[in-house]
């Protein structure tokens, strides 16, 4: 869907546009991932039904599950006058500035994508680019079941963790009221009108 999506962008066929998803559980390999970065045997993967997933974003290895909040742009970055580390500055702010309506701190780590709480990592960051049209985006966890990141090393990395919103509050939060603000952010940052559109709209495009 994302490949049509781009392909439609690019010709004009319709306006920049922001997907908000969950995924079913599934680990996906970027560009630059290591198939040795998933630690779990073949076997362990089968029997949680948790496929492996290689895809043309940047990036190692992560992990995608339900209480996770996915945000793929899809948007022509030329007009925007965006370069491509401004683009994933402006992502890594929509997901900040989401946080901070929590009271939750988080930041950027020099020479790390993604966003932080402290030295763990609460949201996971992998781009595409072609012809200046961006793919793929950002996931932040909300109330995710962290267990299933043991089962990699997070974008390759061994020393830090991973967190979620649920855990550092210590409670579930509605996963509605997130996808509201990272909408109402993604606007903030982008300097975009936002409309919400139903999912059917997307429908020729799968």
């Amino acid at each position: 869907m994302q490949n049509r999506l781009a392909q439609a962008r690019l010709t004009g066929e319709i306006e920049d546009t922001l997907l908000i998803l969950q995924h079913p559980p599934v680990i996906t390999i970027g560009r630059s991932g290591k198939i040795n970065n998933v630690l779990a045997p073949q076997t362990t993967l089968q029997e949680k039904k948790i496929p492996v997933i290689f895809t043309d974003r940047g990036g190692d290895v992560t992990y995608h599950g339900p209480g996770q909040l996915v945000a793929y742009p899809i948007l022509s970055l030329r007009p925007l006058g965006l370069s491509v580390p401004e683009y994933v500055r402006h992502l890594e702010e929509v997901v900040i500035r989401v946080l901070a309506r929590f009271d939750i701190s988080a930041g950027r780590m020099e020479k790390m994508r993604g966003v932080w709480v402290g030295k763990e990592k609460i949201a996971a960051l992998g781009v595409h680019l072609s012809h200046w049209i961006s793919k793929h985006g950002v996931a932040l966890n909300v109330n995710t079941d962290l267990a299933p990141f043991n089962m990699i090393n997070p974008c390759g990395i061994t020393d830090r963790q991973v967190t979620s919103m649920a855990k550092i509050l210590e409670r579930s939060l509605p996963m509605g009221e997130i996808e509201s603000l990272m909408i109402q952010s993604f606007g903030e940052v982008f300097g975009f009108s936002v409309c919400e559109k139903p999912p059917k709209e997307l429908e020729p495009y799968q």
